[in-house]
């Protein structure tokens, strides 16, 4: 039966941008850290739209005490004329109304950036103050906002020289759940911003702190810088490759170089858009680089035809690349719509680096043997590998389950509502299995460190029988047969003792899931468990402290000699009971979820961390030794 109420009235015409205040995240993601950085972003890219158009040189952000923010640029300045249609300045068409300015076919932008596509509206709607200056035609115009609603109309504040726009925002606590503006997750954006735009400077000052701090990013390098930058701790095998180039109004740039490492860093854009899940342009490129390789090759004997062609990740491996294509209308699509979605743009990309790595590799012979030797390593490393894991999938089939015999699994048989602790030690992995829920709890004890994959080949990697045991387990397959949908736990929790041999062997795991099933990481899979340091009795009463903070808190400063205080070492000094209660009980136990916000800073880390170059390691530790707590001598 249909609802006979549901009538006219019931529609509601939200106006203006009352919209974006009712569902803010439809249009920033969400109304927590990512959603309030994307503010910024939203300002930030208006104005690299005006250099992308040839128009500004230099963009400032500046973070205030009160929290509030300002992004300014030299470029055009906002039009301030009368809009004919909507019949007000056209900088307050631009301000207060969804799907209002210069980049939607009329001329007004070639290219434009902006992944949400909503504008600097929205800043203002989420904000509870907001101000906007515009320098145009010798003069300094100024309008006022609240929440998206104009306080002040446009006027004239003074004369000014040059032209350019500012805009200064407060974002609006009953809308965010915090307006804590992070100087790390925004100098990783204007950084990644400076690199693509060649010659662009972008400064960021923090005025919040004691001292201020401001650091300016230009490199006229562009991407080049780039890949000098995310090549910094390795060791290349040849100078850098790179093309930049315009074909059917698209603009590509491209540079690789490879090095001498065993994993492929490859990072794509998409008009400033990080296009994390690839698309046409990727793929465009990835298919010139192989085909260029093994035709070279091929003509050059190195490759005879019997032993067919290098695949695709033969030639990635050890390659460093960013490429980054500009160009109108971009289709996004995917999951995140971070995928480029325009068909041409493969063909583009393709011919263009096919030409450009043709021309290299003719050119530099001596350098094209040491890329086309590194792939064909590579081949040989893979075939290698494939026979590993048939050795090692025959073995499982003749064992029967076909699971490893020190795996101490669980019942249940839903992977949602499933976890495996990967414990250090057969003595832990005994009293873990004690402390367990034998319905959901799975139990993997490993002998010793695993090996660090950060300096071992794909072959060298599943020799290893910790490693080997360790996939069989999880269920995944791996390299390319993985597959994450076949994972048989929801929850991978490393548990490792809190001492210095415990850190190592989980920064070991973590290496092996970054580099080998980084998707685990993505999707949120995999956990550290956080044993407690310290148990604290007084009579009958027994608490755990988790950190030297909370003991303090516990036994107050002077009161120390009143209650008896254990130090836990190792998993082993608790009993099953202890260990389940503090580290394993769903209710009681603290995990740390691991997440890979930051992409290209956690490659750099991982290869300073655990590469083969010392120099990085020593820098490491002269610049975090005095942050370090709890360190075991």
């Amino acid at each position: 039966m249909p609802d006979k109420k549901y009538t006219g009235a019931e529609i509601e015409v939200l106006k203006g941008l009352e919209a974006v205040r009712k569902r803010p995240g439809m249009y920033i993601g969400n109304t927590a850290e990512r959603g309030l950085h994307q503010l910024v972003y939203e300002a930030v890219d208006n104005a690299v739209d005006e250099a992308l158009a040839g128009y500004a040189q230099n963009v400032r952000v500046v973070l205030y005490k009160d929290g509030s923010c300002s992004v300014e640029d030299d470029g055009r300045g906002i039009p301030i004329d009368v809009h004919a249609g909507e019949r007000m300045p056209a900088v307050e068409v631009v301000m207060t109304m969804l799907h209002a300015g210069g980049k939607f076919g009329k001329g007004g932008y070639k290219v434009s950036g902006g992944l949400h596509g909503v504008g600097i509206s929205v800043v203002n709607a989420l904000s509870e103050e907001m101000i906007t200056r515009v320098k145009r035609d010798g003069k300094e115009y100024e309008i006022t906002f609240a929440r998206g609603l104009t306080r002040e109309k446009l006027h004239v504040v003074g004369k000014a020289e040059g032209t350019g726009t500012y805009q200064w925002f407060k974002p609006d606590p009953t809308v965010f759940e915090t307006t804590n503006f992070h100087w790390d997750i925004l100098q990783k954006r204007l950084r990644e911003l400076a690199f693509l735009n060649r010659g662009l400077s972008i400064t960021l000052r923090d005025d919040r702190g004691e001292e201020p701090k401001e650091r300016t990013y230009k490199y006229d390098g562009g991407i080049i810088s780039f890949v000098e930058w995310l090549n910094d701790k390795k060791d290349p095998i040849h100078p850098i490759i790179s093309t930049n180039q315009e074909r059917d109004s698209v603009s590509v740039e491209v540079a690789m170089q490879w090095t001498d490492t065993y994993t492929e860093l490859i990072y794509s854009y998409a008009n400033n858009i990080n296009t994390i899940e690839g698309g046409m342009h990727l793929l465009g490129y990835r298919t010139a680089v192989t085909n260029a390789v093994n035709s070279y090759a091929k003509k050059r004997g190195m490759l005879k035809e019997s032993d067919g062609n290098l695949s695709t990740d033969d030639c990635m491996e050890g390659l460093t690349a960013v490429v980054s294509v500009k160009l109108q209308d971009p289709q996004f699509e995917g999951q995140t719509k971070t995928k480029l979605g325009n068909a041409k743009v493969r063909s583009i990309v393709y011919g263009l680096v096919n030409e450009r790595m043709d021309f290299f590799l003719e050119e530099n012979p001596k350098n094209a043997r040491a890329i086309v030797e590194k792939c064909m390593q590579a081949s040989r490393a893979r075939e290698a590998a494939k026979k590993a894991r048939d050795l090692s999938r025959r073995k499982n089939a003749l064992e029967g389950s076909g699971l490893p015999g020190k795996l101490v699994d669980c019942k249940n048989q839903n992977p949602a509502e499933c976890e495996i602790f990967l414990v250090e030690g057969d003595s832990a992995g005994g009293t873990a299995k004690g402390g367990r829920d034998p319905n959901t709890q799975a139990i993997l004890p490993l002998r010793g460190k695993i090996l660090n994959v950060e300096k071992a080949r794909l072959d060298k990697v599943l020799g290893n029988e910790e490693i080997r045991t360790m996939i069989t387990a999880l269920g995944t397959g791996f390299g390319d047969e993985f597959d994450a949908t076949r994972l048989r736990y929801h929850k991978i929790v490393i548990m490792t003792d809190a001492d210095v041999d415990g850190s190592h062997i989980r920064t070991l795991l973590l290496t092996f899931f970054y580099r080998q099933m980084r998707e685990l990481l993505d999707k949120g899979f995999v956990y550290i468990a956080q044993p407690p340091l310290y148990g604290v009795r007084k009579g009958k009463k027994h608490e755990y402290a988790y950190s030297d903070a909370e003991l303090k808190k516990i036994v107050g400063d002077g009161d120390g000699k009143d209650w008896q205080i254990q130090q836990y070492k190792g998993l082993g000094e608790m009993d099953a009971e202890q260990l389940a209660e503090t580290t394993m009980e769903v209710g009681n136990r603290r995990l740390k979820q691991i997440t890979v916000e930051d992409a290209i800073e956690a490659e750099r880390i991982f290869t300073d961390l655990m590469g083969d170059k010392v120099e990085p390691r020593k820098q490491y530790i002269f610049d975090f030794a005095r942050s370090v707590k709890n360190l075991d001598l």
